[in-house]
Order: structure tokens, then C-alpha cells, then sequence
């Protein structure tokens, strides 16, 4: 079938444009785009921090309508609405573990372009395939996308879906790595670098969690949105000795979890400095290749610290989405404060919006 794409060909380019669509193969799902988010690690793919080749289409926070479905497919029917997040292989030893995360060909089925299978559904004008993003490719009015990073969602409309498009990757990233991979105990204290949507949703999950103290350090933006979502605390990361301030603030222990999703390298040191004792640092930011002055002795073995990482929020989506909708619907996840709509035809400046601050969570709308 004929849809619109935004197709990458070079380097920092895309263009809006018509490409041929094949029909789902077994094990697959047909998707009528609704909305899509932009997330940090679309910027990645399109200006190659990350290795992937070209052409591909981007686009990894997709909501839409199942408009058909591949043999054995059971668990979808048309027009049920789905979230579409990241994909998995099925039967290596992590996701039969329900550890899909840990996915042995996780990275080469978010970034090397084909399916599961090694094939694309995709072929532009020019005859030649085109490569997707997170088995999915949903910078375009129609995605094929494997049932397993398909999520049906009790949702009422269309309009629901668009307000929980970043539940796929964003959100779940920030509220799973509080909440899968710290479970931090009540009462604790958390610090979150980074007030994008993976800080804030993080800042959400820690409310939820019930940490009574909850640092928010934060840029150019998300300072006051971080007090709605229950900051008790904020730090400009720009000015001064963070780490110093934090231990303040503790009363000179530090805080016992923290969370890196600024993606700014340095920010790592000034993270395990204000940590204390016995704490948990979890990463979770794409930096690319990165060497790091890190003392190995002062800022983690004598702490007795442990220093993670946290690929999508170490989330089995099948079951923390559904999840996170719940807490929505509970009022307890605002996620739809974050965003921020734009047609199709505005991607150029959505993603321009997104890299000067005047939108946390842009939304394309189909």
C-alpha cells in the first residue's frame, strides 16, 4: 500500500514523501498512525551518534489503530488501539525470562533497520528498501510492527492515544528506572539529572514510589513542572556545585537513588559525588562512545555504591504499560502536561522545538 514516510537519505535530512508499504507477515500488525513522539534518541538515528544506515525512517513512540494482522496473530483484532514500543527477539534466554530489555539482539533490532527476520517492508520510489527504527518506523502514516512491541491499550478515543504517545519509550524509560530498577523504599531521597520527559516521568514514578525527598536538577526548562509533579527540591545544573547542594539539602548523606538522563556526559562524577552511602546511580542516556573520569575508589567502592545501567526503564512493556495507563487514568501520571502538538507537515520544526527548549514532548499528529 501507498503511505507518506519521513524517509532520512543523508545525514540531518529528511523528506516527506510516498513510499510502498508491504502487508504484515506472520506474527505482525498492520498500524494506522495516530500520533508520534520525538525522543532524544530519534536526534541519535538521524544525525548518526548512532551507527545506522540509510535510507531509513525514524520514529519510535508510535500510537495508532490496528488496521490488520498477520497470520497467527490472536492477541489483536482491527480497530483496537496499541502503543508500539520497542522490540525484542522472543526466545533468547532474557526475554524468555520476560526480560525483553535485555534482549540479546536488542540493539540491532532498535537501530540495525530490518525486522526480526532480517527484511524490510519498505521500498521508496526509486525501488529501494528503506530501513525502520525500533521495528517500527513511525514517522509515517502507517507502520508494520511485530505483535510482541505492540501493546493494546483500554482507551476511549484517538485523542487518549495522542496524550499517551510517549508511554512507548520516553515515560517508560524515566518511570521504569525508578520504579523497576531502583524500587526505591519510601521515605528515601532521589535525585533525577535531566528534567526532559525521561526527568520528569522519573520525578512522577518517585512520588508514586514515595520518596519524601525528590531532587530535581534541571536546565533551561522543566523547573516548574518538576514542582507540579512533586520535586521537593530543585537545582539549576548550571550554576554552581550541584553535588554540594544536594548533600545540603540531605543533610550531608546524600541522596540514596539517582537517575542520569540529562545526556550530558559530565553530569555522571557530579552524580556519584552526591550519592550516599550504599545508594544506586542508574544511567540511562544516549551519549554515544564516552570516556569518563571516574574515581573508582572515592566515588564507588568505598561508598559501596552501585552503578547501573537501564535500557527502557528495564520494562517487560506488555505488562508496565498497561500499568502506566492506569496510573494515568488514576490522575497519579500526568504525562499529557508534556506535550506539545504538531502536524505531520511540521516535523522540521518539532524536532527544532525540541533541541531549543520550547517543547519538552513534541507530538506529531497524523
Amino acid at each position: 500500500m501507498k503511505i507518506k514516510a519521513a524517509v532520512i537519505r543523508e545525514k540531518g535530512k529528511f523528506n516527506i514523501e510516498p513510499v510502498e508499504l508491504a502487508d504484515p507477515k506472520a506474527g505482525e500488525v498492520l498500524v494506522r498512525l495516530v500520533a508520534s513522539g520525538i525522543c532524544h534518541t530519534d536526534t541519535a538515528v538521524i544525525e548518526q551518534f548512532l551507527p545506522v544506515s540509510y535510507p531509513m525512517v525514524a520514529g519510535h513512540e508510535g500510537v495508532g489503530v490496528i488496521e490488520k494482522v498477520g497470520a497467527g496473530v490472536a492477541e489483536f483484532k482491527p480497530g483496537d488501539r496499541v502503543i508500539m514500543t520497542f522490540p525484542s527477539c522472543g526466545v533468547c534466554d532474557h526475554c524468555k525470562e520476560g526480560h525483553p530489555y535485555a534482549c540479546d539482539d536488542n540493539f540491532k533490532l532498535f537501530f540495525g533497520g530490518d525486522y526480526a527476520d532480517g527484511t524490510k517492508r519498505m521500498t521508496g520510489e526509486d525501488g529501494k528498501e528503506i530501513g525502520i527504527m525500533f521495528g517500527q518506523g513511525s514517522f509515517a502514516t502507517y507502520a508494520i510492527a511485530d505483535q510482541r512491541n505492540t501493546i493494546k491499550v483500554d482507551v476511549d478515543s484517538d485523542d487518549q492515544l495522542v496524550e499517551l504517545c510517549s508511554l512507548g519509550c520516553g515515560i517508560q524509560t524515566g518511570a521504569g528506572a525508578v520504579l523497576n530498577r531502583m524500587s526505591p523504599r519510601p521515605g528515601s531521597a532521589i535525585a533525577v539529572f535531566g528534567m526532559g520527559t525521561v526527568g520528569l516521568a522519573a520525578v512522577m514514578a518517585a512520588k508514586i514510589a514515595g520518596c519524601s525527598t525528590i531532587i530535581a536538577i534541571h536546565g533551561r526548562r522543566g523547573r516548574d513542572l518538576a514542582i507540579e509533579f512533586g520535586a521537593t527540591h530543585t537545582i539549576n545544573g548550571r550554576e554552581g556545585d550541584v553535588a554540594a547542594k544536594i548533600k545540603e539539602i540531605t543533610g550531608g548523606k546524600g541522596v540514596n537513588y539517582a537517575l542520569e538522563c540529562a545526556g550530558v556526559p559530565e553530569m555522571v562524577g557530579t552524580m556519584l559525588d552526591s550519592m550516599a552511602k550504599e545508594g544506586t546511580a542508574v544511567l540511562v542516556s544516549v551519549t554515544a562512545d564516552t570516556e569518563l573520569p571516574i574515581k573508582l575508589e572515592p566515588q564507588i567502592m568505598n561508598p559501596s555504591l552501585t552503578v547501573a545501567g537501564a535500557v527502557e526503564g528495564c520494562s517487560n512493556p506488555k505488562v508496565f504499560i498497561p500499568e502506566l495507563v492506569k496510573l494515568y487514568k488514576e490522575g497519579r501520571l500526568p504525562v499529557n502536561k508534556l506535550n506539545k502538538l504538531y502536524k505531520f507537515s511540521e516535523i522540521e520544526q518539532a524536532f527544532e522545538d525540541s533541541h531549543n527548549g520550547t517543547a519538552i514532548k513534541p507530538i506529531l499528529v497524523f
